[in-house]
């Protein structure tokens, strides 16, 4: 309920009708209105709101503001003080009006249907991603201050991470309520990874480097953990129920685990890569790589650095950046 917008409120009896602003989440009246509401002179709803207020029931910065409006001249703009739905239901009270009553049934009905409506959606959830935008500006300015030996090719990595997940954020905002799930991910999954032809790949690549004792070597059970949490259920379903989400827990969890006496960032990235290339998503319909190599090496640096708590957040950039239809 970003937006300001109107609704019309009739007594049961139709003696009353009041035009009610919505806004801000919850609805407004002036004085005069709530005069006519509870049918009593204004004084008195002066008075009662003026109590509330000294009484310390309710903060007046919170429940009381001004809204601009235009005369019906057409060219003045005015100034209305009004007052929320809190300071409505306590001057209700305190008159005593079954109005009042009423009043707050039909406020809250129509304050639901606004959410369920979707009207508040936007709001929140643009929100909630400008924070893991925040976030992820905090993890990556972390990254560069940790890694001493950063290329130019990571820092370009780096910042195409902030830039194509703004260009995620931005479509988001365009999305209305019924589309602003996760979209367009494969939930095909023709290939399953285990335990087993996870460490053949890694075996692969051991090879390229040149053997190494410690490359690839576990150090405990942690990387079958791994890829067993990659498919964890609650309540008969996924936890992860796509390509998309499977293959960035994958990628999070053999950076963060250190299974590995050595080599576990370069074993996440090849995991990763083998995991969404054996299930077809590795390439975009344009017959390119969805995540661009040093945007790779710059996700794997940010997870490395990444704190437990983050982890959230790290997941959710690589199923966009992955699927920009997120």
């Amino acid at each position: 309920m970003n937006n300001s917008s109107i609704e019309i409120y009739r007594s049961p009896e139709g003696t009353v009708e009041l035009d009610v602003k919505l806004e801000n989440e919850t609805v407004w009246l002036t004085q005069e209105q709530m005069s006519i509401l509870f049918g009593r002179d204004r004084t008195v709803i002066t008075k009662h709101i003026n109590n509330c207020y000294k009484e310390g029931e309710l903060d007046k910065n919170i429940t009381c503001a001004k809204f601009a409006h235009v005369g019906q001249d057409g060219d003045q703009v005015y100034e209305t003080q009004m007052y929320n739905l809190d300071v409505i239901i306590s001057v209700g009270y305190r008159v005593k009006s079954v109005n009042g009553t009423r009043f707050r049934q039909w406020a809250n009905k129509i304050l639901k249907d606004y959410l369920i409506k979707g009207y508040t959606i936007n709001k929140n959830i643009t929100a909630e991603r400008y924070n893991e935008l925040k976030d992820m500006v905090r993890i990556m300015s972390r990254t560069i201050s940790l890694q001493s030996n950063v290329s130019n090719d990571e820092y370009s990595g780096l910042f195409n991470v902030i830039s194509d997940y703004i260009y995620a954020l931005d479509i988001l905002d365009g999305y209305d309520y019924q589309n602003l799930t996760i979209a367009k991910t494969t939930n095909e999954e023709p290939f399953k990874i285990t335990y087993e032809n996870a460490m053949q790949a890694i075996n692969a690549l051991k090879v390229k480097f040149g053997d190494s004792r410690w490359f690839a070597n576990e150090k405990d059970n942690s990387f079958k953990s791994s890829i067993g949490q990659i498919y964890q259920t609650f309540g008969g379903k996924e936890l992860y129920a796509s390509v998309e989400e499977k293959a960035a827990m994958l990628l999070y969890l053999v950076v963060k685990n250190h299974s590995f006496s050595d080599g576990n960032k370069r074993i996440a990235a090849m995991l990763f890569l083998w995991f969404m290339e054996k299930n077809g998503i590795l390439y975009g319909p344009d017959k390119e790589k969805r995540i661009a190599d040093n945007t790779l090496v710059a996700l794997t640096l940010m997870i490395a650095e990444s704190r437990t708590e983050e982890m959230s957040i790290m997941v959710k950039v690589v199923v966009n950046l992955i699927n920009r239809e997120n």
